[in-house]
C-alpha cells in the first residue's frame, strides 16, 4: 500500500491517495471538517461557471493547463503519477485540481442500496472524458485505489 502511495504521490506536495472513503471521512473528522456532498463538490468545481462542460469552460484542448489526466500524448511532465497540488491553473474560485490528479470521495451514496460512494473529478490515470462535470464514478467505501483521494470542507 505505502509503496503505491510513494510511487504515484511521491512528496508532501502531492495529493494523498490510496484512501478508502472511511479513511477520508476519519481524517476529515479529525481535522474538524467533513467530506463534501456531491452537490457541494460540483458547485466548487464549477468555480462560478454556468452551462460549461469543464471547470475551465468548454474547450477540451486547454485541459492540460487545468488538469493532470491520462492520454496527453507524452506532454505530461509528471508521467504516470499525481502532480503536486497547485501545479496547474485554478478554477474561478481559485481551487486547484478540481478535475484530474485524484478522484475525490464525496459524502453521498452512489446507489439506493448504499453499496457504493460517489467519486468526482477524474484522475491522473483516467482520460479527459472523466474531467466532465457530469461524470460520476463510484467505489465501495472500503476500497482503496491509487487514483482516489479526497478534499475536506468546513462547515464554519
Amino acid at each position: 500500500l505505502w509503496n503505491e502511495v510513494a510511487e504515484y504521490s511521491p512528496t508532501d506536495r502531492h495529493p494523498m491517495i490510496e484512501l478508502s472513503w472511511y479513511d477520508a471521512k476519519a481524517y476529515a473528522w479529525w481535522a474538524d471538517k467533513r467530506l463534501p456532498t456531491e452537490a457541494e463538490w460540483e458547485y466548487a468545481a464549477r468555480g462560478g461557471l454556468v452551462d460549461k462542460r469543464f471547470p475551465w469552460g468548454d474547450d477540451q484542448s486547454v485541459a492540460r493547463d487545468y488538469a493532470n489526466y491520462a492520454g496527453t500524448g507524452g506532454k505530461d511532465q509528471w508521467g504516470v503519477q499525481t502532480a503536486p497540488v497547485g501545479s496547474l491553473e485554478p478554477n474561478g474560485y481559485d481551487l486547484f485540481d478540481m478535475a484530474g490528479n485524484a478522484s475525490e470521495w464525496c459524502q453521498d451514496w452512489y446507489d439506493e442500496g448504499k453499496d457504493t460512494k460517489v467519486l468526482r473529478g477524474g484522475s491522473w490515470y483516467l482520460n479527459a472524458s472523466n474531467l466532465l462535470f457530469v461524470r460520476r464514478r463510484f467505489n465501495n467505501p472500503n476500497d482503496r485505489s491509487f487514483i482516489n483521494g479526497f478534499r475536506c470542507v468546513s462547515s464554519n
